[in-house]
């Protein structure tokens, strides 16, 4: 989240905002918002609100025996409601000189450190940055003001140092963390939208041809299974490819095509243009499958069942964005919440993303009572 130029209010002042009309309430003793609008919205009523109108609402917000909030409820208060920070009472006393100060509160100077982490943040801690030289000082690992790949090929790491420090999460907070540094960075950055936009008319075209050869009750039986087959695909490209984690050898240069790969994601997982794959390795990695598939299977049966295989990456890719940016809807909530733990608690387990089906099946499902991942 950006630095917002938001003014400084007393405690005095959001005290006053105390009714129907005009309902203000505190998170955290420091962020204010204007809640007014949102009381006839409130699934519980706007009764309850009032009752907080011009306190601080921390307690309320995680009380479970009130109501379960979740992350989303947070992201909507900063959203649409955030109208200014509560004054410390060093801050207060700047207010009796100036009563129209304003201030720039960067989230980043905010007290947290996502790399001590024992179990998955509340959402609003997830856009909290990172205090970059406080990082390096502590960790010795990577410089986030400088590009990435460099520091990992040359930085002189043991295995057992760089797998705990890539899988302990840091937030880059201003755009995306610098990985090449020169001409090459555009390609390592790809936006949710280009996979959608660059792969469906492909994919539609796919099965189009399919369904000339077939009829179409096998052309959507072929589709259908193709689907099925991606997500084993996803499963065990995560868990053995992406994380292959324990298997690397003592090297710079594995370390390097590692983080290349996957470890800059888990190493900043809340990076917007670095969570989808980008046309390119798509290409690298689809190909073979691409191959066998065709080598395998009749012409147009291969058509067929390859395109809802690639549907399923398509899908996959987008959702894996949604489930680290977008506000969800609640049965939705629990599979953003199993795939942020397995960038928060444990990376070890939970390699489904699009489901936990085959974490179930071959006995790597992230659950509550599972322990956090191992610390160096």
């Amino acid at each position: 989240m950006s630095a917002r130029t938001l003014p400084l209010i007393s405690k005095a002042e959001v005290e006053k905002h105390n009714s129907e009309k005009d309902c203000w309430v505190t998170l955290f003793d420091r962020k204010i918002y204007n809640v007014t609008s949102f009381l006839n919205e409130h699934p519980a009523g706007g009764d309850i609100i009032l009752e907080w109108a011009g306190k601080d609402i921390t307690k309320i917000m995680a009380d479970v025996m009130s109501h379960v909030h979740s992350e989303s409820a947070y992201e909507i208060l900063d959203d649409e409601y955030l109208v200014g920070y509560l004054a410390t009472p060093e801050e207060q006393k700047e207010l009796l000189s100036n009563p129209n100060h304003v201030v720039d509160v960067k989230i980043s100077g905010d007290v947290y450190d996502p790399t001590t982490l024992d179990h998955l943040p509340t959402y609003d801690k997830l856009s909290i940055q990172t205090d970059y030289g406080s990082d390096y000082n502590k960790h010795k690992f990577l410089d986030l003001n400088k590009p990435l790949l460099v520091q990992v090929l040359f930085g002189n790491f043991t295995k057992k140092f760089y797998l705990d420090q890539v899988h302990r999460p840091r937030h880059y907070g201003k755009g995306s963390a610098p990985l090449f540094g020169n001409f090459l960075e555009p390609l390592s950055l790809t936006a949710w939208w280009v996979v959608p936009t660059i792969w469906l008319p492909v994919n539609f075209y796919i099965f189009y041809i399919g369904l000339t050869g077939l009829p179409v009750v096998s052309a959507v039986l072929m589709w259908m299974l193709g689907l099925f087959v991606w997500t084993l695909l996803e499963y065990g490209m995560h868990r053995f490819l992406f994380h292959i984690d324990e298997y690397l050898p003592e090297s710079q240069l594995a370390f390097t095509v590692h983080f290349l790969l996957h470890g800059i994601h888990h190493y900043v997982p809340m990076d917007k243009n670095r969570l989808v794959m980008p046309p390119t390795l798509f290409l690298a990695l689809a190909y073979p499958i691409y191959k066998a598939v065709f080598s395998i299977l009749p012409f147009y049966y291969a058509c067929a069942g390859f395109a809802g295989g690639h549907l399923g990456y398509i899908i996959y890719d987008v959702m894996h964005y949604v489930l680290h940016h977008a506000r969800l809807p609640s049965y939705l909530q629990e599979v953003k919440k199993y795939h942020l733990e397995h960038h928060y608690k444990n990376y070890e387990l939970g390699f489904g993303v699009s489901s936990k089906f085959w974490d179930v099946v071959f006995g790597t499902e992230l659950k509550m009572d599972n322990t956090v991942q191992k610390r160096a």
